[in-house]
């Protein structure tokens, strides 16, 4: 069976999932200072509630930053149907209904609370003082990875660090990221040097949020906050940062937190870059002609440790449509193959709604520079090396910006049925929607198994050592990172630094992980690489057409909005945050391919 490694079925009753607002604080199954936590069990149950905001989010996939940031980016388009206009709003940074995107909000701040309440609560308890810190430092990197989701889409957001149930406005974008980097500064310092492997973040993970905060922040913002500076194409990073208690951070301090996950952290890249992902589960690998007879073992078969993974999103059998969908993984699912083909056509990679698109100039770009990356066919599956796929689909022919090539890191895993399960109903084959169902056994799930839309629940990995690599060699401008993650990769190393080159290894390595959305915003290379997308083959309904220009084009819309989202209108009208630019006019309104 699938483990379940922060989640509690008893959690989730006494926590619930009620949809609150940034305002709405005291909802039914929502925490009070005045009186929880007392023992450590409770405060156990505490953080299992600030953790579940991971999934809850992920019940609602498609409105999530992670899935923005990978439409958005310029490596995939939007997809799906004709009539799944928001993929093709996110991808064209173009708006489809005034709430689009609220139950991410309504969420995230939903997490924020919970994890607000944690750390007011902590100080006043009778635990053990390490028991504390645990607990307050593994808080304080939730409450900073979900502002920083927030912050990410849609620019500055109102800052609150305790439970209130007053209106709480915007402030200054620099004490909101001021906040984040404090908050993680203060983790590392409580939390103890150790690893974990039971689905807590500990010390390392933090130290490598730290980095990716701080490169985002500095970046983006090194010109100023209004929108010139931000659209600007100067790349001018800050070297310091002043924090919420008075201090500064500098760039120093965070190249000596990265240095420490780097050297002491006990996490290291996996030797084959193919294991990482799940088309090499053992019930897919020898069925899969790519991978087949070499040897390939997915790091997380039976429950193994992931030890790249510093930061996943872990999922479980209890997906449903009584609880939450969100137990599952349905980024898999919304990226799955879109058409209702046979598992046959499409082996290994199972079925969704189609999302993701990889776009074809950053499959050129990645030829053109890096011919010999064995990382290219491990992350891009070519579809016209497919004779079995079928454009346009068996039965659903209305698949919008399709291209020749799928994005296999996220991808829902099928395999070949070994005789303990039942065939899905997708046309008469011996294939099971997802591999899960024979590496977890068909018992115990909650809609039952061969259920494509609830039964993916490989993790999804959010920060991977690889990333911590490449920030180190970025933070201190040399070589040792880059080369590192080169040589897994089978490439020659490089003799000297430098920025073009950095950015080339993040490109490819993260290529398709809902990564290099905010890595091209902060280098300021947004506007000119999304144009690239413009006039690009791909498919409509099965017939060849061009990726045209809507709403002025991508660059246009990049210049109007820096790349932020609009905010949900239901925020707006509290009173809570003013629109961004570029989401008032009827420019900004997606109405269809």
């Amino acid at each position: 069976m699938k483990k379940i490694t922060y989640l509690l079925a008893s959690t989730v009753v006494a926590l619930g999932v009620a949809s609150c607002d940034i305002n709405d604080v005291e909802n039914m199954g929502e925490l009070s200072t005045g009186n929880f936590p007392v023992s450590e069990a409770d405060g156990e149950a505490a953080l299992a509630g600030i953790y579940e905001n991971l999934n809850a989010v992920h019940a609602y996939p498609q409105e999530s930053f992670l899935y923005a940031a990978q439409l958005a980016s310029d490596e995939a388009l939007g997809g799906g149907g004709v009539n799944d206009k928001l993929m093709q709003a996110l991808d064209l940074l173009c708006n489809y209904n005034n709430d689009m995107t609220n139950d991410f909000w309504v969420l995230r701040y939903q997490g924020i609370n919970r994890a607000n309440t944690l750390i007011q609560a902590l100080p006043n308890t009778a635990m053990a003082d390490d028991v504390k810190a645990r607990f307050l430092g593994e808080a304080l990197f939730l409450r900073a990875f979900y502002y920083f989701d927030l912050a990410s889409m849609y620019g500055n957001v109102p800052l609150v660090t305790v439970p209130t149930g007053d209106l709480v406005t915007q402030g200054e974008v620099s004490a909101l990221y001021g906040q984040m980097l404090q908050d993680l500064r203060d983790a590392i310092a409580m939390m103890p040097d150790e690893r974990k492997t039971d689905g807590h973040v500990d010390k390392y993970a933090a130290e490598a949020l730290l980095g990716r905060i701080w490169l985002f922040y500095t970046g983006m913002y090194g010109n100023g906050e209004d929108l010139a500076a931000l659209t600007s194409t100067t790349y001018n990073p800050l070297s310091s940062v002043a924090l919420p208690d008075g201090t500064t951070m500098t760039k120093n301090d965070v190249i000596s937190a990265i240095d420490d996950c780097v050297n002491n952290s006990g996490y290291s890249l996996v030797s084959d870059f193919r294991c990482l992902w799940a088309y090499t589960n053992r019930y897919t690998v020898e069925d899969y002609a790519y991978t087949k007879g070499q040897g390939l073992k997915w790091v997380e078969d039976d429950n193994g440790i992931n030890p790249e993974a510093l930061f996943s999103i872990k999922f479980n059998k209890l997906a449903s449509w009584s609880t939450t969908i969100g137990y599952a993984n349905g980024i898999a699912l919304h990226f799955g193959v879109r058409g209702g083909q046979a598992y046959q056509n499409t082996f290994p990679f199972g079925q969704g709604w189609g999302a993701g698109p990889v776009a074809p100039n950053f499959v050129k770009d990645w030829k053109a520079t890096e011919p010999s990356d064995l990382r290219y066919e491990a992350t891009i599956q070519d579809w016209t090396k497919c004779p079995t796929y079928t454009y346009g689909a068996d039965s659903w022919e209305d698949f919008a910006q399709e291209t020749d090539y799928y994005a296999k890191k996220w991808a829902p895993i099928s395999a070949k049925n070994d005789g303990s399960q039942s065939t899905i109903s997708v046309g008469d084959n011996p294939y099971v929607c997802c591999f899960e169902n024979l590496m977890y056994g068909a018992d115990g799930w909650d809609q039952g198994a061969n259920n494509m839309q609830l039964n993916n629940i490989h993790d999804l990995v959010l920060i991977r050592f690889a990333d911590v690599l490449l920030m180190q060699s970025e933070l201190k401008e040399d070589v040792q990172g880059i080369n590192r993650v080169r040589s897994r990769a089978g490439l020659s190393p490089i003799t000297a630094y430098s920025l073009k080159a950095l950015q080339n290894e993040r490109r490819w390595e993260l290529a398709l992980e809902g990564i290099r959305w905010n890595d091209m915003r902060r280098w300021h290379i947004a506007a000119a690489a999304l144009e690239m997308q413009t006039d690009q083959d791909v498919y409509y309904c099965g017939k060849p057409g061009k990726n045209t220009a809507h709403n002025g084009g991508y660059a246009a819309r990049y210049n109007a909005t820096a790349g932020f989202q609009k905010m949900p209108e239901s925020q707006v009208s509290l009173g809570s945050v003013v629109q961004n630019a570029g989401w008032t006019g009827a420019e900004s309104e997606y109405n269809g391919w």
